[in-house]
Order: C-alpha cells, then sequence, then structure tokens
C-alpha cells in the first residue's frame, strides 16, 4: 500500500522479544539465554564492555571474554529469529554504545566472526536511533539532531547529523555519564527518603518533582557535548529522546522546557534503538541482492537450546527475508538484550 501523495508512509513498528541477558552453561557447555536455573552456573553483567572487571566465563578448555559472551547471546537470538522466520534472516544490524573504542569494537567484530556471525553488522546506537527517527519523522532537511538516551546505568548524549548528505560517521560529539539514569535515580529516591504506597498523591508527585531536578542536573552533559562539538542549542534542530528510563513523561517535559527545541520521543523509547537498527538492518538486506544468509557454523563447543521468547513475533513478520536487529542495554539493576524484526517488502 503507497501512502497518499503528499504525505509520507509511517515505519511499520516491528514487534519485539525482550530476554534478561544472562547466560547459564549446564555440564554438557549448552548455553541457555535469559533464565537463572535452581542449578548450574549464571553468567550476567558482560554486557558493557566499557566496564572494568566486567564478567568473563571460563567454559570446557574456553575463557569466553565479555566480547564474547555478547557473541553468545547474539547467536542465541539469531536462532530465535530464524524460528520465527523459518529461515535465516537476511539482514542482522547489532549495536553498540558510540562510546566503544576501537579496540572494544574490534573485539566484538573478532567474537561475532569467530562465532560465524560475519554477516552480523555493528552500528553505534544513536545511529540505529537516528534511522528511526528520519522512518518515522522524515525526510529530514540536513542537520543536527542531539539524541538523549536516558538508559537503566547511564546517560548518553550524542549529536548525529541527519538529513541528506550525511557522512558515513554522522556522529559529532558523545559523552557518557554514570550519574544518570534508572539506578542513579533509584539512588536518588533512596537518599531523598522517599516511600509511600502508589495510591499516595504526594509521594508520586515528590517522585516526579525529584525526576524533573535529576533531568534538569544532566543538562550540564549536554551543554558539555554541545561545546565539544563546538556548537549551541541553536544548531541543533530537535532532541531524541530513548532508552528505558526515558518513559516517564517528565523527562521529555523537563528537556523541552529547559532546552527549548522541539523534542520527539516513541511510545516505547526503550525500543527506539532497537526499531531502527532494524530498519537498518532491512535496508542492507534490500540493497544486497542476493541476500548473503548467517553461517550456521560455531566455534563455542556448546549449543543453544532452550532459549525462551517473551512473546512471540507477529506474522506479518514471518517471511524468508527478515530483518533482525540485536541491542543490549541495562535497565535498572537488570541487563536485558531486545530483537526486533521486520519483514523486507
Amino acid at each position: 500500500m503507497k501512502a497518499p501523495p503528499g504525505r509520507r508512509r509511517r515505519a511499520t513498528r516491528p514487534p519485539a522479544l525482550t530476554h534478561r541477558t544472562t547466560l547459564a552453561f549446564d555440564s554438557t557447555g549448552t548455553a541457555r539465554l535469559g533464565i537463572i536455573p535452581r542449578h548450574g552456573r549464571v553468567v550476567t553483567e558482560f554486557a558493557d564492555l566499557t566496564q572494568r572487571g566486567a564478567t568473563a566465563a571460563r567454559i570446557g578448555n574456553r575463557t569466553l571474554t565479555p566480547a564474547d559472551l555478547v557473541a553468545v547471546v547474539a547467536d542465541c537470538l539469531i536462532a530465535a529469529a530464524r524460528d520465527d522466520l523459518h529461515d535465516d534472516p537476511a539482514g542482522i544490524t547489532l549495536t553498540h554504545p558510540v562510546g566503544y573504542s576501537d579496540e572494544q569494537v574490534g573485539a566484538l567484530r573478532t567474537a561475532l566472526d569467530a562465532a560465524g556471525l560475519e554477516q552480523v553488522a555493528l552500528v553505534a546506537e544513536p545511529v540505529a536511533a537516528a534511522a528511526w527517527l528520519e522512518a518515522e519523522h522524515g525526510p529530514l532537511m540536513p542537520g543536527l539532531a542531539l539524541v538523549y538516551d536516558l538508559g537503566g546505568a547511564s546517560l548518553d548524549v550524542t549529536l548525529v547529523r541527519v538529513g541528506a548528505g550525511c557522512p558515513d560517521n554522522p556522529v559529532r560529539g558523545t559523552l557518557r555519564s554514570r550519574d544518570f539514569g534508572g539506578r542513579a535515580f533509584g539512588a536518588l529516591m533512596t537518599s531523598r527518603a522517599v516511600h509511600g504506597h502508589p495510591g499516595e498523591s504526594s509521594a508520586q508527585d515528590r517522585a516526579a518533582q525529584l525526576r524533573g531536578e535529576h533531568v534538569r542536573d544532566s543538562l550540564e552533559l549536554v551543554y558539555r557535548c554541545l561545546r565539544l562539538a563546538d556548537v549551541t542549542m541553536a544548531d541543533v534542530d530537535r532532541v531524541l529522546v530513548v532508552g528505558g528510563a526515558a518513559r516517564p513523561a517528565e523527562v521529555a517535559r523537563v528537556l523541552g522546557e529547559e532546552l527549548a527545541r522541539p523534542i520527539v520521543t516513541a511510545p516505547d523509547p526503550e525500543r527506539t534503538i532497537a526499531t531502527g537498527a532494524a530498519l537498518l538492518a532491512r535496508r542492507a538486506a534490500v540493497s544486497s541482492e542476493p541476500a548473503t544468509r548467517v553461517s550456521g557454523s560455531r566455534h563455542w563447543g556448546f549449543s543453544r537450546r532452550g532459549v525462551r521468547r517473551s512473546a512471540r513475533v507477529a506474522a506479518a513478520a514471518a517471511v524468508c527475508t527478515g530483518a533482525v536487529a540485536l541491542t543490549l542495554a541495562v535497565p535498572g539493576d537488570a541487563v536485558f538484550a531486545a530483537l526486533s524484526q521486520l519483514g523486507v517488502g
């Protein structure tokens, strides 16, 4: 179906699967994603390669680095997508934090290749978010968008070029702070001793007030990012708000009041990056003819049985030439992996 003349058809909102990013290994070396068994080893806290002391795992005669464990998660999620699509996905994108160094991105690339996932493309999270913005609100005039990614463990502020003529690397500047996000706000709530029951409006109002203060305090990171890129807020066309901790209305409201720029947010801001990455994967699949299939070979020495799905993919996505996006995030105290799928067409 074509959009009416003069109107752009909105991007299809892909279904999503969400798993807790925990890996359990049984005595045979079988990896199980998203479950915490009563017995057996469970590996957590490995998704962020920038974390010092990120978890590694000894499986059989191999030591799996955090990058290797991320590749295992990707392999499990692709297996779930393969089950739903009844075929290998034609395009796959894995997002990563924009602040990863070349060495960290290289380690992730090496781990994916070792897992037989050479066709998985790596994309920085704000670039995927900008792809969603273009699909949902484009075509965009050439300019700058500020991506305000308020996640569970941190805040990432990134300036991204959008519109026609974007360079291959559209990122103009980025900063991260762990002083903001779901965990930091939870600590703030505790320190201010905000207690009460859900029905007590005073406690809810106080929580909203504290959240507004939390967002206002984060603006210093925004202004530092602008200075780093040698631009001002007047050069920014819009602010895209994403991340699991960005869902409360106070976040977008305070940013709009303080920054005086148009604020864009999705109904499910925690899914914006995954959806944008799925769009990029679909675009890559469409432009690559014939589509290259994902290698089935793996060198881990274990299988991926028992991958649980928290939701079924809609029938519209169950086509042979599907596109898959894998996004790892840290909302609150739990680590999750999200997968979005789009049918090509």
